[in-house]
């Protein structure tokens, strides 16, 4: 649904550029701080570590077992110590997961970067818990009626990232390859991780 995919309000955009000038005259931010921050989010930690971590668990078991367990220990392997908030949650064959905050918008920004705007939307937060299909269906992903979705309110005290399914034509895949695939949508249940062009058996 194209609404769920819009850029930021022009006015909201154009009041955070004029805060932004206002604490660089007053000598409390730096130039290029925020654009420091954003990019880390961005590219730095998430929404890599997120596809990271979904890549290694489809290549190792073991690491599989102990991220949907406890992603304590899977998070600390990639340097992200202290972090105790976040459940995978794994998608399989009969089961699809779809993470929302109905109460605003908590997310897990060391994981997945920044949230996308739809994310933190009305229309979103109410529908995914409403009509969950009927949205991922305005949205591109069309699940089937005989696949059960699993809702996912995320809190202050618990947020969620989607282990998805791991698609099909990618045999033999190193991890880096796997994890260049992964987007952040497919994170929070709202796409699929795509097939490789040409892709043969999984």
């Amino acid at each position: 649904m194209a609404k769920f995919h819009s850029t930021a309000d022009p006015y909201i955009v154009s009041r955070v550029r004029a805060l932004e000038s206002l604490l660089m005259e007053k000598g409390l931010l730096e130039p290029g701080m925020v654009d420091a921050v954003v990019a880390r989010f961005e590219n730095d930690t998430g929404p890599m570590l997120g596809a990271r971590l979904v890549a290694r668990a489809w290549l190792d078991p073991e690491f599989k077992r102990q991220l949907v367990t406890d992603a304590t220990p899977c998070l600390e392997a990639f340097g992200l110590n202290g972090y105790d908030l976040l459940v995978i949650l794994e998608n399989t064959p009969d089961v699809h997961n779809l993470v929302v905050c109905t109460l605003c918008s908590c997310y897990p920004w060391q994981v997945l970067g920044l949230p996308p705007t739809w994310y933190k939307s009305p229309p979103y937060r109410s529908r995914a818990v409403l009509e969950p299909r009927a949205l991922l269906a305005e949205m591109g992903l069309i699940v089937p009626e005989a696949k059960e979705i699993r809702v996912w309110d995320s809190s202050a005290e618990l947020r969620y990232m989607v282990l998805p399914e791991r698609p099909a034509g990618t045999a033999g895949w190193s991890e880096e390859q796997l994890a260049a695939l992964i987007t952040r949508d497919p994170l929070i249940g709202v796409a699929l991780v795509p097939t490789p062009a040409g892709a043969g058996p999984a």
